[in-house]
Parts: C-alpha cells; sequence; structure tokens
C-alpha cells in the first residue's frame, strides 16, 4: 500500500513549481522600476514569489522526511542543512532524495529566498538572475526527482494481499538495499 502522505508532498511541490513559474514571469516583465506603487507592486510580488517558491519546495522536502520517520533538521542553520540532508545518501537506510545537481539549484533558490525575507529593501533585480536560471530548471526537474525517489522507497505492492506488510514508508521497515541513484 503506497503511503497517502505523497500526495501532501505532490501539492507542496506542484505550489512550488506554480510560485516559481509565476516568479520567471514577473521576472522576465521588469517592471521592477515603475513609478510609486506599480513599481512596488512588481517587486514584492516578485520577492514573495521566490519566497513562497522555495518555502513549499521546503515543505514538500520536510513531508518527504516525515514520510521516513527522518527527524528534520534544526538549529540557526537548518534550512541550509535541509539541502544538505536531502541530497545526501543515507547508508543502508536510503537513496539521496535529490541529486547533486538539483540539490544546487535548491540552494541557489534559498539563498535567495533570504533576500526575500530579510533584504527586500535592497532588492536588486540585476542580482536575481543566477536565482531565476536555477529555478527555471528546478520547476522542470523537481517532481520527476522527488517521484524517482518514492519509486525506490515506496514501491506500490502487488501482492494482492493488501496488509501493508511491504518495505519503504508504506508500512514496514526501509528498505536495506537501493538501487544506484546515479
Amino acid at each position: 500500500m503506497v503511503d497517502a502522505r505523497w500526495t501532501d508532498v505532490e501539492v507542496e511541490l506542484l505550489a512550488s513549481v506554480e510560485h516559481f513559474r509565476n516568479a520567471i514571469q514577473l521576472f522576465e516583465q521588469d517592471g521592477f522600476d515603475k513609478p510609486a506603487i506599480e513599481g512596488y507592486k512588481e517587486r514584492m510580488a516578485f520577492l514573495h514569489a521566490m519566497q513562497s517558491g522555495y518555502t513549499s519546495l521546503e515543505n514538500g522536502l520536510l513531508r518527504v522526511l516525515s514520510i521516513l520517520n527522518e527527524s528534520h533538521p534544526s538549529g540557526d542553520d537548518w534550512h541550509a542543512d535541509l539541502i544538505k540532508r536531502v541530497s545526501r545518501e543515507i547508508k543502508e537506510n536510503r537513496p539521496a532524495i535529490l541529486s547533486a545537481d538539483t540539490a544546487k539549484l535548491a540552494d541557489e533558490a534559498r539563498r535567495f529566498r533570504h533576500v526575500a525575507a530579510r533584504n527586500y529593501s535592497n532588492f536588486r533585480p540585476d542580482q536575481a538572475g543566477n536565482a531565476i536560471a536555477a529555478v527555471r530548471i528546478l520547476v522542470e526537474r523537481i517532481i520527476s526527482e522527488i517521484d524517482q525517489f518514492r519509486t525506490v522507497i515506496d514501491p506500490e505492492e502487488n501482492d494482492g494481499g493488501g496488509d501493508g506488510s511491504g518495505g519503504g514508508a508504506s508500512g514496514g521497515p526501509p528498505p536495506r538495499k537501493h538501487r544506484p541513484s546515479r
């Protein structure tokens, strides 16, 4: 039986993709220098879309850790630690959740989230290019990578019994071996 909590992960990732795609569109419209309230609305909408996109991504990754019964990172650097954790294989327990390349993209979005959350009054559109380049690729990868991970650790049972005794996050113990992720 597949763990229904994966639906919650999917909802968060779809929200992340939507916010990031809207942020890309706002960035491409380049209305940040419009006078008065119009420019303000453009800047704030972009910053909020980037922040919301990353927050939804992070929420999805935290939900994956919860499904795996892994504790969430804590401390002042927990946002960065989350990306490190999900890009690492945990020996004899699980493969990496995100590939190293995708983790780098997510980390670039995380770093920009800090600008959106803490430095919005000093936002410089010319310095958002790296984050936009990262999320352009991230939106094309994130759902498929999480789906690939899910297939490895929580395959649908095909035993007809439906007793929940299968491996993975669906009810039984986690698999001890996994397919190579690379």
